[in-house]
């Protein structure tokens, strides 16, 4: 199975360094020297990593065959994509690969059904479910511990608990309610000033 692990940024230098926006969890076992990945666009790889390095919070990567700033620009915005044993799991006992959590059906603690995953979106600050609705609609889902209780893979279920207002429109409806009662109650006042 093939899953994409990073994609390419800007040169960093004149030696053929990249910068890189890492996409898995487990940079140090895809993204590590001698490491041969696989690259959408297919014409630009496979690659093979040189050499790798943290610079002030970035990944730097420098790929065999690539020994200046030009070779470098010319990668930008590929993607990585490492060949992973699809049974294989994560180090950590509460992680997952993102293989394993699409297609997962997303239910509340009672059963209701709200979808599935059919996207993830791995952002800087945390990482979105992208849940499909029986309806066509979509509603993301941030894939944290106070909202997600539980992952099933066994059943092949996700179990959420939401805050009011995440999946559905209560917080809306009731604003909505209010916003009708304050104009019935202004037409009341209203009819009241005519009457005097």
């Amino acid at each position: 199975m093939q899953l994409v692990v990073a994609r390419i940024g800007r040169a960093h230098g004149i030696k053929g360094e990249v910068t890189v926006e890492v996409r898995t969890d487990e940079p140090e076992l895809r993204l590590g020297p001698g490491a041969v990945l696989e690259t959408e666009p297919a014409s630009a790889g496979p690659l093979t990593i040189e050499t790798g390095r943290v610079h002030s919070g970035r990944l730097l990567l420098r790929f065999e065959g690539v020994k200046d700033r030009t070779g470098a620009e010319a990668l930008r915005n590929i993607l990585l994509i490492a060949e992973v044993d699809p049974t294989e799991l994560p180090e950590e006992e509460d992680e997952y690969y993102d293989h394993q959590l699409m297609d997962l059906d997303v239910v509340l603690e009672d059963g209701t059904e709200i979808g599935r995953i059919t996207e993830i979106s791995h952002l800087p600050s945390q990482d979105l479910f992208i849940v499909e609705r029986p309806d066509g609609t979509e509603v993301m889902i941030p894939f944290v511990e106070e909202i997600v209780a539980e992952i099933d893979l066994e059943e092949q279920r996700c179990v959420i608990t939401p805050p009011p207002g995440l999946i559905d429109d209560r917080a809306e409806i009731a604003s909505a309610r209010d916003a009708e009662a304050g104009t019935d109650a202004d037409a009341d006042a209203d009819a009241g000033a005519e009457e005097a």
